[in-house]
């Protein structure tokens, strides 16, 4: 076990990315009785396929590149892509993540707040366009364009990425489609005790109200329909952006990566203080040659961190899951989802071993070991993650009951 742990900081490390989580107890034979599943929360995906190799866990739901990984390494097989997971069409082309913005912000920088959403619109269009690009770029982002490692598996991560993006649909649309389904995960985390605020009892209109800021992403397409961005006031105080280690932010990463594409083509850029870094720490806003602020990139673990940095005001700006969002503003962070950054992009995996594969195999499989005393654990990135939200409600729509593990 010492050279297993040993393994996967080493892992880690090279990936630029540290985790910490508890030890991993595994749920007592028979315990929550029949039909019972645990979930097991580490902190961020990077754990995971490790986990599953090392089998001490059955399977894992996570965002892209981490569902890729498994059946390329070897290590395990994609039960299901998160839009189909029960209930039936429920999640299919469900919202995945956001760019939110603290309100106090958005209020004393409007420019700047409008320039960073136009900039999420054209670089989603990007990847669209250029998705081996888009796969390039972030495969250097998230690995310095080598491999990843876990203890004697590697696999390309570029390799990774041009399977990954394809899973994910990238759109800065808030169409009425995605807002009803922005709301179902409000529906779904209420169900499951993640919203017990604002939220709660409030009405449709309410929820829009409470949720939504569409301004500055219809100043940006005003903007952009117009080929010019309206040059910003400048402000000298660094900007706290958060993001995670994820294929759904690529948006951030070709933005910053491809910046003198962004900048003479529409004249907003994130240009890298240091050009030679991998993942980037600072990079300045310039809006038609003029630089207007310096952000600081901020990775995190998973979305409810992130949105613990927003609430303190560590961050001003970030991309994030929608369920954290959700849950940030249910609990009274003065944030709002300014427009969506992608669509989809999240799987459930499990062993290579399992006799599962698709979702009613994974319920038989599941039912079966409960039975037997012996339930599945799958690890979740997070609690409140948008994949521990999607996991549970498919669970419990499906007859189990969830027992956490620590």
């Amino acid at each position: 076990m010492k050279k297993i742990l040993v393994g996967v900081a080493v892992v880690l490390v090279a990936l630029g990315i540290v985790y910490a989580y508890g030890a991993i107890t595994a749920p007592p034979v028979g315990a929550g009785g029949p039909e019972t599943v645990g979930i097991l929360y580490a902190k961020g995906v990077g754990p995971l396929p490790m986990l599953l190799a090392t089998n001490q866990v059955d399977g894992y739901i996570a965002w892209q590149p981490f569902v890729e990984i498994a059946p390329l390494s070897g290590i395990g097989k994609v039960v299901t892509y998160s839009g189909d997971l029960p209930p039936d069409d429920t999640w299919k082309n469900h919202p995945q993540n956001v760019f939110v913005a603290r309100d106090d912000f958005a209020a004393a920088n409007p420019g700047i707040v409008t320039a960073l959403t136009a900039l999420t619109v054209v670089s989603d269009r990007y990847i669209t366009d250029h998705p081996s690009e888009a796969a390039r770029i972030t495969a250097d982002w998230l690995a310095g364009g080598g491999n990843f490692t876990y203890g004697n598996v590697s696999v390309s991560s570029v390799v990774t990425m041009e399977r990954a993006i394809p899973t994910i649909i990238y759109t800065t649309d808030p169409s009425p489609e995605w807002i009803s389904g922005t709301k179902k995960f409000i529906t779904a985390q209420a169900d499951l005790g993640y919203v017990t605020g604002i939220l709660k009892n409030s009405s449709p209109g309410q929820q829009d109200a409470i949720l939504f800021n569409f301004g500055p992403y219809q100043e940006a397409t005003r903007e952009l329909g117009a080929n010019q961005i309206a040059t910003p006031r400048a402000v000298t105080t660094p900007i706290g952006f958060g993001y995670l280690l994820a294929a759904d932010h690529a948006a951030l990463f070709v933005a910053v990566k491809d910046w003198q594409y962004f900048n003479s083509t529409y004249g907003v850029a994130l240009v890298p203080q240091d050009p030679s870094l991998a993942k980037p720490d600072l990079v300045d806003l310039l809006v038609n040659g003029k630089k207007i602020a310096t952000l600081r990139l901020v990775p995190g673990d998973a979305g409810p961190q992130l949105m613990q940095l927003a609430a303190t005001g560590t961050i001003q700006a970030s991309y994030v899951g929608v369920p954290p969002a959700i849950a940030a503003i249910d609990k009274g962070t003065p944030l709002h989802i300014l427009s969506p950054v992608d669509t989809e992009g999240s799987g459930l995996v499990v062993a290579a071993s399992s006799p599962a594969s698709d979702w009613q195999g994974f319920v038989a499989w599941a039912t079966q070991r409960s039975n037997s005393g012996k339930p599945l654990t799958i690890a979740a990135p997070g609690k409140g993650s948008i994949q521990d939200v999607m996991l549970r409600s498919a669970l419990e729509s499906s007859g189990f009951t969830v027992r956490e593990i620590s």
